[in-house]
């Protein structure tokens, strides 16, 4: 399991910005923003700190493989998320809203052949 440091990135999550629930212009900025972003991964162990930038914004969470955790949904909502290995090589993410209702969002990340695909 080794951590890639400014790793060029391919998408391929379901919690994608193009599900339905997701107004119109959020899609095409996400669209346009995540076609190539840049993200940074340390890990220590099962502790991991990612940074995903985009020309649109910018996140940063810490955590810890089977422990939950707060952070944002793409298009900004509040959630409680609980990272899990889905095998040596991929975490996979489920998020929880913490009010209200709306589609069930999830995020993975892989590392295969030095390249991250998200």
């Amino acid at each position: 399991r080794d951590a890639g440091r400014g790793q060029p990135a391919t998408s391929s999550s379901a919690s994608s910005p193009l599900r339905p629930g997701v107004n119109a212009m959020l899609r095409k900025v996400a669209v346009a923003a995540a076609s190539k972003p840049h993200v940074e991964i340390r890990q220590d162990g099962d502790q991991f700190y990612i940074k995903t930038s985009t020309t649109v914004r910018t996140t940063e969470i810490n955590f810890k493989i089977g422990e939950s955790f707060e952070e944002e949904t793409v298009d900004g909502r509040k959630c409680r998320s609980l990272a899990t290995w889905e095998n040596e090589n991929k975490i996979y993410c489920k998020q929880t809203l913490i009010e209200g209702d709306g589609p069930k969002t999830y995020w993975t990340r892989e590392l295969a052949n030095d390249e991250l695909i998200l």
